[in-house]
């Protein structure tokens, strides 16, 4: 990977939202792994996750709260030397609202695979 490697950021992300958006255990289970490193992790205010069965833990729980809803980017990845970052909305599928949006910035491996995540949210639901 070079230093500003666009390809790689844009298929590390689309992987990362592939694996936000996927339905039933198996599927997740499966955009995880190509999506992250065996020893990847997800850390956010709300989660700090270590591995495939925590990083499926957390989307699968992100599902149960948020039916119907989708993670979408917004606007160009930004990265180099191996780190990316990028916002995004979670979005209804039935009315369009966005009740959540945050940024991320994530550590690749060489392999492409994100070996980390470091979330922050912009925009939450209030209780």
């Amino acid at each position: 990977m070079t230093a500003h490697d666009t390809a790689a950021y844009e298929t590390a992300v689309a992987r990362y939202f592939e694996a936000w958006n996927a339905e039933g255990d198996e599927n997740v289970i499966k955009a995880v792994a190509a999506a992250w490193t065996e020893d990847g992790s997800y850390t956010d205010p709300l989660a700090d996750v270590l591995g495939h069965g925590g990083l499926a833990a957390v989307i699968n729980g992100a599902h149960q709260q948020f039916p119907g809803f989708e993670f979408r980017r917004i606007g160009a990845v930004d990265g180099h030397h191996g780190i990316a970052r990028f916002t995004w909305e979670l979005v209804s599928t039935a009315d369009g609202s966005a009740p959540v949006a945050g940024a991320d910035v994530i550590t690749l491996a060489d392999d492409g695979r994100i070996r980390a995540v470091h979330g922050f949210l912009d925009r939450v639901p209030t209780a």
